[in-house]
């Protein structure tokens, strides 16, 4: 009972009740990635993802980031896909978190901000 009054609800745990009839209708099941998120393709060029947990986009790894977005045709699940060298690994958006980045003199930091080089005089009234 709960999951279903989460789908008719919410947006973001998850998939709503209407895209999960959607997906049942006119969804063709593409992939999933290591994160557990559900790739479909249906009508013509349409693609969607059903995230796992929460619904976070910068959970899609690259490979799916390019294929969810029309940039390649074939997706990761359907060929021999291998992670680059050069491709991070997820870090989770930590804005609006303490563990949020703040630099050197920014109001939320502790830390004072750096000293200036010259090429630039601070205002004082």
């Amino acid at each position: 009972m709960k999951n279903f009054l989460l789908q008719f609800f919410t947006w973001w745990s998850g998939q709503t009740l209407g895209t999960r009839f959607y997906t049942w209708r006119k969804g063709e099941h593409v992939g999933e990635d290591e994160f557990g998120n559900v790739y479909y393709t249906g009508d013509g060029d349409r693609r969607w993802v059903i995230y796992k947990n929460m619904s976070e986009a910068t959970t899609i790894p690259a490979g799916w980031h390019g294929w969810i977005h029309g940039r390649t045709d074939v997706a990761p699940s359907q060929e021999n896909y291998e992670k680059r060298d050069w491709e991070m690994s997820h870090k989770p958006n930590m804005t609006g978190t303490y563990a949020a980045y703040r630099p050197k003199g920014s109001m939320a930091s502790q830390e004072k901000r750096p000293e200036v080089t010259g090429d630039y005089e601070a205002w004082s009234p």
